[in-house]
């Protein structure tokens, strides 16, 4: 009984002093990145329901000189598209929509052609091969695009990159579109469906989807580094005409409030668990070999028997990252309000200090988009 007791006291005493030096290990890394008077990021990591790791880097704002932390609200740019890909297999769990239903039922204005192909499958996945808005719009009469723009840009394109759903291209047209579908079947805006559905159920009381000319709670400014001069440029709505479309990047919102979302796709309600696995699921094969698909609204790793779920998000100067091994309840969250720096890396020098196999986590690489080869579009949403 001795032998025990001074087994688990033992155990007691070092396992704090193991965490400790690997929080030390990971705010040592953290500090090669961030400075305290430039633009940064907050940083969680989440184990069994448990922060293990919480910390702020940097300014959110550099004219006020505000710093940032887990109350900061950030732009989360395609991490949006895991709460438009719920709202959506949610209609679709009530009989409100199928996901075999063809994008001409809901756009009938759309060209036939293309409208009669597409399905919202389709789009969830990006595999609809439908043809990116950026180029097919007069952004000299925008300032602020609306998802709505995006709609006008692409109606009467009667040609798509490929036959739907025989292909992976990332698009955030399709998720702007899958907006306007919640919106056209629940009779509310986009915003007011995710806040009703979303963000009151889970306490998430500052998250919002950015509406052009309201203030947002505790809000960072995106900045994007000029490594040539060292310096930083503001890089928001204001700078960048498609940061304001809501669907496929719209949403703001805290680290600490981002957990609230983070725990119930844990621990889902019995309403919502089959919609959290299917979103959280392979739905479209990108890379077989390296066992990584698209599910809905999220990337999925299933390499060395792990499955990893992941998101990368970028809009104007905010670059963000959400890593989850379901199995393990392990979460990485990174929200940043600058450009220059890997995130993806960052996740994986994360995960080797913490011990955390990184055969699971697949980078992916740059998209084959127009953002590729149109330097002028660079400030747009969303490559990867």
């Amino acid at each position: 009984m001795k032998l025990i007791i001074c087994a688990v006291l033992f155990f007691l005493c070092t396992t704090p002093v193991y965490c400790q030096y690997n929080t030390k290990s990971i705010d040592s890394l953290l500090r090669t990145y961030y400075k305290e008077n430039e633009p940064g990021a907050f940083v969680l990591i989440s184990q069994n329901n448990q922060p293990i790791f919480k910390k702020g880097y940097g300014l959110a704002n550099l004219q006020t000189k505000e710093k940032i932390s887990s109350h900061t609200n950030f732009n989360i740019g395609s991490l949006t598209k895991q709460f438009t890909a719920f709202c959506i297999v949610q209609l679709a769990a009530k009989k409100q929509l199928s996901l075999q239903d063809k994008l001409i039922k809901y756009f009938p204005g759309f060209n036939h052609k293309t409208g009669n192909l597409i399905t919202i499958q389709q789009l969830l996945t990006h595999s609809s091969g439908i043809i990116d808005h950026y180029a097919f719009t007069d952004t000299s009469l925008v300032k602020h695009a609306t998802d709505k723009d995006v709609l006008n840009a692409v109606k009467n394109i009667d040609s798509t990159y490929f036959i739907p759903g025989t292909r992976y291209r990332y698009s955030n047209t399709a998720y702007c579109l899958l907006a306007m579908i919640i919106e056209k079947i629940s009779g509310r805006s986009y915003n007011d469906y995710i806040n009703k559905n979303i963000f009151m159920p889970l306490s998430m009381q500052h998250a919002v989807v950015l509406q052009t000319g309201k203030p947002v709670y505790n809000q960072a400014f995106g900045y994007d580094y000029d490594g040539s001069k060292n310096a930083f440029s503001k890089l928001d709505a204001d700078e960048a005409i498609f940061f304001s479309t809501e669907g496929d990047g719209g949403i703001y919102t805290s680290a600490d409030e981002y957990l609230h979302w983070y725990h119930s796709l844990q621990q889902p309600l019995p309403v919502n668990s089959s919609i959290v696995q299917k979103c959280r699921s392979p739905q479209f094969k990108i890379d077989s070999l390296n066992r990584l698909s698209y599910g809905y609204g999220w990337f999925v790793s299933e390499k060395d028997s792990i499955k990893a779920v992941y998101h990368t998000g970028s809009n104007g100067g905010f670059r963000a990252i959400v890593f989850t091994v379901p199995s393990k309840n392990y979460l990485v969250t990174i929200f940043s309000n600058r450009t220059g720096i890997d995130l993806e890396k960052m996740v994986q020098q994360i995960n080797e200090i913490l011990g955390v196999t990184n055969n699971s986590f697949t980078k992916v690489g740059a998209l084959v988009s127009f953002i590729n080869s149109s330097p002028i579009f660079a400030a747009c949403k969303e490559i990867i």
